[in-house]
């Protein structure tokens, strides 16, 4: 019977105040999206670091004929003995990993570039000559970068470091500020919700003040009467949250699975397991969001209707 009742409280208070039920609804469908897209876009950056600073390496072009450099004796190739100190000093820095060291030859770097460039016109534009020999150095912590490159880069016979962390970081750092952007505008939204909520609560037990103030006289209790109240919000949440979610599936399937993971194939994407975790955090935010505004509204709630209704209502 009780049971009942409740459910009935909460449909008349979700039909009475329908307007800002509406309201709470599309806010929350709004916040939690861009806060679902957040945890994504997180994700996303987590995965691209992931797996492109583990495969970073640092490349040591070695002096050639033809290039130039402040290690490099004019037309000469780097000796014999250059690679040699060049190969002691990454072999004794503890920020190169174990194996860590490949040497790659003229031949090899030819044969790389006529790979690379398979049916262009520049194919044959250089010779085997022409191409410079290489250290490329792999990380214990591909972080860790800066040891390496400092203690060759004023060798003789080396004539540049190219290092990729140039290249990744202000990629990374773009995404990041992205992300916090995107963090930023949905906590806002997301705090819009909450007041939101608890205006919609206040409006709907003012409009009912006349019966809650007779059911405290009758001797419900504090929980009686909020539930409902609980109810309604906790529904109004769960659809947007629902909406929010669906949003967020719709997004992933249709912009990376059937769209930029099949065209960029060099990038690691999210995908299903992703989303499942940032709908879970969406979910738990949404919750917490109805919850904690209409249980603080609600601590006052009876007391602060009885004196109203002992005085008389008109």
């Amino acid at each position: 019977m009780r049971f009942r009742h409740i459910l009935s409280e909460t449909r008349a208070g979700l039909r009475q105040n329908l307007t800002m039920t509406l309201a709470v609804i599309m806010t929350m469908w709004v916040s939690l999206s861009l806060f679902g897209a957040g945890l994504l876009a997180s994700q996303q950056v987590d995965l691209m670091k992931g797996r492109w600073y583990d495969k970073i390496e640092i490349s040591i072009f070695l002096c050639a004929k033809d290039t130039r450099g402040d290690q490099c004796d004019p037309g000469l190739d780097a000796t014999q003995g250059q690679k040699d100190e060049i190969r002691r000093t990454l072999e004794a820095n503890p920020e190169v990993a174990p194996d860590g060291i490949y040497f790659e030859t003229k031949q090899e770097a030819y044969a790389e570039f006529q790979r690379a460039y398979e049916g262009s016109p520049i194919q044959d534009s250089l010779t085997v000559e022409q191409m410079q020999e290489s250290f490329r150095v792999k990380l214990k912590n591909p972080e860790e970068y800066q040891g390496v490159v400092s203690s060759v880069v004023g060798l003789k016979g080396v004539q540049k470091v190219q290092d990729l962390h140039q290249l990744l970081d202000p990629f990374f750092r773009a995404l990041n500020v992205l992300q916090w952007s995107t963090a930023a505008a949905s906590a806002l939204l997301l705090l819009a919700s909450a007041l939101q909520i608890g205006n919609t609560i206040r409006l709907a037990t003012f409009a009912r003040r006349r019966e809650i103030g007779i059911m405290r006289l009758v001797g419900a209790s504090n929980f009686y009467i909020t539930v409902p109240f609980l109810l309604g919000a906790v529904i109004s949440a769960l659809i947007g949250v629902t909406l929010a979610c669906l949003t967020m599936a719709a997004g992933v399937y249709f912009w990376i699975i059937r769209g930029v993971r099949n065209s960029v194939r060099f990038i690691a994407w999210i995908g299903w397991q992703q989303t499942a975790l940032a709908m879970l955090g969406v979910v738990i935010v949404g919750v917490v969001l109805a919850v904690s505004p209409d249980h603080r509204d609600h601590q006052a709630l009876p007391q602060g209707l009885i004196g109203p209704f002992e005085g008389g209502f008109t």
